[in-house]
């Protein structure tokens, strides 16, 4: 199935009707080839279900979430909302996510009236490069034979371009040993008008790369022998109206590392320069010993 299709299947939630505590919606898991489920997949599900509690002039403007245990991409998921507060121009859900009856996540999200104010924003880094102009992962990863590179060039729904060079696979030319960096990223294919789709399909690419800025400061990559990465929890802000099948920037940075995690603070912008979201996200970062001791 065609790798954005195959997302929009996935936040095309099913509405049980039950409804006692908590609104009941199932949904599919997306194949990955280390057999867990993404957590982008989760953050996205999450957004649509708490969204489909609401009338449409409440979008959600934040999330903070807790990656529970590692979900399994033979099995759907089940979402538990919580319709906590609905005020006059704020409202709160909570989203539970399981699997077999055992969470797999937790989050709570919190939804706005659109309403004026105050306006400024930190301005997007000057100088980079167009996203046209730069290689795309599958150029990048040409005639590589690890067993992931086929899924990270062919079957993501999004496409990334890096400023600097990928992480992927370990290489002695990965560039300065930094704490930062950045991509430009979108969907491969025009999504639905929907800005509920919009904003869940930001969640979804946002667990895409928020963490390498720790393991390249480290001269690390995702397919080093031994490395152990996985989110741990998710926070997300959302200002501006943005597009996801439009080109966005996403600027990254770690300012620290330590206790086997690392943190990562991001923020993303639309081509014009207008700061759509931030993001922040804390992970586990193990790494073999013989590695670090080089």
């Amino acid at each position: 199935m065609d790798p954005v299709a195959a997302m929009l299947q996935t936040l095309d939630l099913a509405d049980t009707g039950a409804r006692t505590t908590e609104d009941i919606f199932t949904g599919p898991s997306q194949w990955m080839p280390h057999g867990r489920v993404f957590g982008g997949q989760v953050l996205a599900q999450s957004v649509v279900a708490a969204s489909r509690t609401l009338p449409d002039d409440r979008l959600i403007h934040s999330l903070h979430g807790y990656f529970l245990r590692p979900g399994d991409v033979a099995k759907g998921v089940t979402l538990g909302v919580d319709r906590i507060h609905d005020g006059r121009s704020f409202s709160t859900r909570r989203v539970q996510t399981f699997q077999d009856g055992v969470p797999i996540m937790s989050l709570i999200a919190s939804f706005q009236v659109a309403q004026g104010g105050v306006d400024h924003q930190e301005n997007a880094p000057e100088d980079v490069p167009e996203p046209e102009s730069l290689p795309s992962v599958h150029e990048h990863l040409a005639g590589s034979e690890h067993p992931a590179a086929q899924f990270w060039t062919q079957a993501r729904p999004f496409d990334i371009r890096y400023i600097d060079v990928p992480v992927y696979l370990p290489s002695p030319d990965t560039g300065e040993r930094v704490a930062r960096q950045a991509v430009w990223l979108k969907a491969k294919a025009k999504l639905p008008d929907d800005p509920v789709i919009h904003r869940a399909a930001m969640a979804y690419a946002s667990d895409y790369t928020i963490l390498e800025p720790a393991i390249r400061r480290h001269g690390l990559a995702w397919a080093t022998p031994g490395l152990k990465m996985a989110s741990l929890d998710h926070a997300m802000w959302w200002h501006r109206e943005a597009r996801a099948d439009e080109w966005l920037l996403y600027v990254e940075d770690s300012p620290s590392a330590q206790g086997g995690r690392g943190l990562a603070h991001a923020r993303i912008y639309r081509q014009d320069g207008k700061l759509a979201a931030s993001v922040a996200q804390e992970g586990m970062l193990r790494v073999p010993d013989d590695v670090t001791a080089r």
